[in-house]
């Protein structure tokens, strides 16, 4: 069993920055793809991001290049994202998912945090 637990969510305006992190319990952390989602009201899970469980393959959606990065801290049990140059289209609760391989379904993944928001003002 994998537990996660989100942070670093708030209010920032648009154009900000915010960094988002994902602790995980257990000790096998680093044999674990990890993903980051989001789920704006009213809409569906959308795929963010997702890291292998190595650190040196990354996915992401398209929209979030160049403004997203993942990274993942193996000896902290942490997965990290760093969102730049924030839009209010990304107002959304994000969450982290643990799975066996990278994925950008939510299907994909086994495990999942509680969700953190994020709200991005105009």
């Amino acid at each position: 069993q994998v537990q996660l637990v989100e942070s670093g969510g708030g209010l920032v305006q648009a154009g900000g920055s915010l960094r988002l992190s994902c602790a995980t319990s257990g000790r096998t952390f680093s044999s674990y793809a990890m993903g980051w989602f989001r789920q704006a009201p009213g809409k569906e899970r959308e795929f963010v991001v997702a890291i292998t469980g190595s650190g040196r393959n990354t996915y992401y959606a398209d929209s979030m290049k160049g403004r997203f990065t993942i990274a993942r801290g193996n000896a902290k049990n942490t997965v990290y994202l760093q969102m730049n140059s924030l839009k209010p289209e990304d107002t959304a609760v994000y969450y982290c998912a643990a799975g066996g391989s990278v994925s950008s379904t939510a299907r994909g993944y086994d495990y999942w945090g509680q969700g953190t928001q994020v709200t991005v003002s105009s």
